[in-house]
Order: C-alpha cells, then structure tokens, then sequence
C-alpha cells in the first residue's frame, strides 16, 4: 500500500502538469489567432452532395434563416391576396400606425373647414377619407386634396397642416345651375357643364331645364342671353339643344319656338318684340319657326287652324254673294 501511494503521489504531479501545458497552447493559439485542429468526427459520414457542398461553403451563415422567414412572409401575403383581403389588411395597418401617431399627441383635434355651402363638415371629412382614427402625422395632405377634388362639388381644395393636431380644409363649391335631360335621365349640373348629382331634391326644382346631348356645356352662354330677353325668358319652360348646333324652345304653354343655328340674339328680340305688340305668346298658335333669316312661320293650333278655314270661307261666300 504504502509503495502505491508513493507511485501514485509521483505521477500526479506529471498529470497536472501535462494538463497545464494542454490548456497553456490552447490559450496561446487562441490569442495568436491561429486555427485549431481538425476535430474528428465519430461518425463515419459519407461525404455530402455538390450542391450541398457548394451551398455550405458559399451562402452566408444564418442565410436559410433569413430564407425561411421571407417564404413565410411571402406566403402569408399570398394568402391575403388570393382571399381578397388586401383592403382590410391596409386598414389595420393603417389604423395601427395612425393608433400609435395619435398616443404621441399627434391626434387631429381641431378642424377648420372653409368654403363650404352645399356641403356640410362631415360630409366634406368623409369625401376626404379623415375620420376619427386619423392623425396628422400619417395624414397625407395630397392625397385628401385629390379625393376632394374628385367630387363633382368640389372645383378646387387646399388642405394645410398645422402640428401637431389641426387641420384646414380651404374648397371651392360648385353651385346648381340648371337641371339636364339627356336619355330620359335628369341630372343637377354646375355652370361649366359637370353634372353634380342626379335629380332627386324638389330644392332644385325651380332650376332652368336644359334638354339633349351637348345641352350641359353650352347650356350656360345660350341661357345667359336669353336670360337679356325676359319677356321670352319668362314663358320659357325648357330650352332643347338639337343636332349638337343649334336651340329650340318650348313655353309653358306648350308652344315650340324654332331658333335659327346663328344670329340667336336677333331671334330672341323679335320674339320678344312680337310679343309685346301683338301678345304673340298668348295667341293660339303651336309653333314659331324662325330658322330662315328672312321670314317667321307660324304653325296655328288644329281649333285654330279650321277656325280660321271657317273664316275664309264665309269671306269667299260674301265676296260671292256681293259679285251676283
């Protein structure tokens, strides 16, 4: 026993420092830099394929990561795609940044809207997408400007910014001007032509009618000078524009007057004229066609017209009588 313990005591000495050397080289390749010998491997692996080699040698590290989460990323908008959901995902991404803008004091808690008359504040807010959700951080002032534009009310807008929570909204209305038929259909329409909305508000009963196609455009010269005539304007029911070239119009009474294609103003003054003379509008005639220059036809009703058969031919009979 003692022999052993002697040899043991020995050779423990050796061990440790054999140990101390091992870990002394490690540390020293460690702070040189240099590389470490190959580690055996346990197993007896088959070498792997060329590509899989290639692969390993030449992607970078944490590269399948980085591929795995763009598939999944690209998959999951696939699925949003494909289901139709590209609206409603917008929407929340929206809705959450904009949450996020409004919790930094960047919620819009003061609106000015200038202009406005036809239109009312919540209206003119709805037609520029600003709600209750928006901040004015991510608010674009653009965009709100295009889509108030694009309302057939608005001609113009401009929308300012003022951080970090007030907006103004400065529009341009247009005002109901006339009321057009065209197809049987009945619209609102501004001066310049556009129509607004279709007819459906007794409030606009009381606009002039325009009739035809092109009637929209060139509705707001030919009225303004008839709008010089009263005594035609004021009989006046609905003004029809014929061929795309010329008006015709048609009183209350029902009478239709046939205006030439030039010289209008003219046209207008003789009637008027007339009328005050020899109370043209008031007789029994059905149509006035003044499209020749040079002379005014008068279409007499059928009572009219037999009446005036009648006449004529008790006038041939006395001439008769008196001659025998």
């Amino acid at each position: 026993m003692d022999g052993a313990g002697r040899l043991a005591e020995k050779l423990r000495p050796q061990a440790d420092l054999k140990a101390a050397a091992i870990g002394a080289a490690a540390l020293l390749r460690e702070y040189l830099g240099l590389p470490r010998a190959p580690k055996r491997d346990m197993l007896d692996r088959e070498p792997p394929p060329r590509l899989v080699a290639w692969v390993e040698r030449h992607v970078p590290r944490r590269a399948g990561m980085a591929a795995t989460v763009l598939l999944l990323l690209a998959s999951a908008g696939f699925g949003i795609v494909k289901g139709g959901h590209v609206d409603e995902f917008t929407t929340a991404i929206s809705d959450t940044r904009n949450a996020i803008a409004n919790s930094l004091g960047f919620r819009i808690t003061t609106v000015a809207i200038n202009g406005r008359k036809q239109l009312s504040q919540d209206e003119v807010l709805a037609i520029g997408g600003v709600n209750g959700r928006s901040s004015l951080l991510f608010l674009d002032a653009a965009a709100v400007r295009d889509r108030l534009k694009a309302d057939p009310w608005i001609a113009d807008a401009t929308v300012i910014k003022f951080y970090p929570g007030a907006l103004e909204i400065d529009i341009v209305e247009r005002s109901a001007f006339a009321l057009w038929q065209e197809d049987g259909k009945l619209s609102v329409i501004a001066d310049d032509g556009a129509v607004l909305e279709p007819y459906l508000q007794r409030r606009f009963l009381s606009l002039p009618l325009v009739v035809g196609k092109g009637a929209e455009t060139h509705a707001r010269d030919f009225l303004a000078l008839l709008s010089r005539y009263p005594q035609v304007s004021n009989v006046t029911k609905a003004a029809i524009y014929v061929g795309e070239r010329r008006w015709n119009l048609r009183t209350k009474d029902g009478l239709d007057i046939r205006l030439p294609e030039h010289d209008v103003g003219n046209a207008l003054a003789t009637l008027s004229r007339l009328d005050q003379e020899d109370r043209l509008f008031s007789r029994d005639i059905v149509a006035i066609d003044m499209r020749l220059a040079d002379r005014l036809t008068v279409q007499l009703s059928d009572d009219a017209a037999k009446a005036r058969e009648d006449q004529f031919k008790k006038s041939a009979k006395k001439k008769t009588g008196e001659a025998a």
